[in-house]
């Protein structure tokens, strides 16, 4: 078998946004984003946030960190020491409220652990959650739009554009994956194996950023990692022929990086991770540099691999 990686053939299915689709997202939105209300006819109840000045006082004397200014609470969170909330319902904005608790014994600071202490509070506004209206301020507040056409019409090109990129993105993966397929290469039980524990190793980290193990993971999908390495053991291989057949092609059409796609990948290293370009070079070693190399020189045979296909588009 030659190996063919100019003129494959393949089919493209071009998936056309539906209006459940942005009707679904907009929902999400609004279910994310609730609107902030202020209230001014009521006093306060469990519930609300209050916008409210305060400043603490121990044994007479105001203490460093008691004091703060337009600070947001929710009544009834938690987020403050025992009795403090309960102490500010029922109470209207303007209101000066005297606060007097006892910090618990096992009180983080030191010097105040166990005493009473006392906080001078003004309530500067009640506000309450509601649920936006599917309208223009909606669009104005949450979508950034002049009015809710323009709104829903914004999300419907978002949501096309991440759609195509999807299916483009998954279009170039199978033209990879066919043209390595015709590449002559005999791939060793121990090149799966190494290939497979690494494809492990790296599912190992995505779990343990979720707060699991693999052997949580294996317990909920009833496997067992010996299970896990057969099932990885194609990917395994394709794997292998992808990276053989990448080296093979900038090796026959004589690719290098230049320094402008050098530049966007490290930018877009810098937006996956949010850190700055300082920050990154205190990772810069000649291993990261060979990795964003490889990274660009793949994208470019995928690329190459794709401009010469014969692509059916549905």
């Amino acid at each position: 078998m030659s190996f063919t990686y100019k003129g494959l053939t393949e089919q493209y299915s071009r998936h056309i946004v539906t209006e459940e689709e942005v009707d679904h997202q907009i929902l999400r939105l609004r279910d994310s984003n609730p609107r902030i209300v202020a209230v001014e006819d009521r006093a306060t109840q469990s519930g609300d946030e209050i916008v409210l000045d305060y400043a603490g006082f121990c044994d007479g004397e105001r203490f460093a960190g008691g004091t703060a200014e337009n600070q947001t609470l929710v009544l009834g969170s938690g987020m403050f020491i025992p009795g403090f909330e309960d102490q500010l319902i029922d109470k209207v904005p303007g209101e000066e409220v005297t606060v007097k608790v006892t910090f618990p014994k096992e009180y983080h600071a030191e010097n105040l652990a166990g005493k009473d202490a006392e906080f001078h509070c003004v309530i500067r506004q009640i506000r309450v959650k509601t649920q936006y209206d599917l309208d223009d301020v909606f669009a104005k507040e949450v979508g950034r739009c002049e009015t809710f056409e323009q709104m829903k019409a914004a999300i419907t090109e978002s949501l096309q554009q991440y759609t195509d990129q999807r299916g483009e993105m998954d279009l170039q993966d199978r033209l990879m994956r066919s043209a390595a397929a015709t590449l002559e290469l005999e791939v060793s039980e121990e090149e799966i194996a190494q290939e497979v524990e690494q494809q492990l190793q790296a599912m190992e980290v995505q779990l343990s950023q979720q707060g699991l193990s693999l052997d949580m993971y294996c317990q909920f999908m009833n496997t067992t990692r010996e299970q896990l390495r057969e099932d990885h053991r194609a990917e395994a291989e394709a794997m292998i022929r992808i990276r053989a057949a990448v080296e093979k092609i900038v090796e026959l059409e004589k690719l290098e990086p230049t320094e402008e796609e050098m530049e966007k990948a490290y930018e877009m290293v810098c937006r996956q991770n949010n850190i700055t370009a300082e920050q990154l070079q205190e990772h810069m070693d000649e291993e990261f540099r060979k990795a964003i190399i490889n990274s660009v020189l793949t994208g470019k045979v995928m690329g190459l691999i794709r401009d010469a296909a014969l692509v059916e588009e549905k």
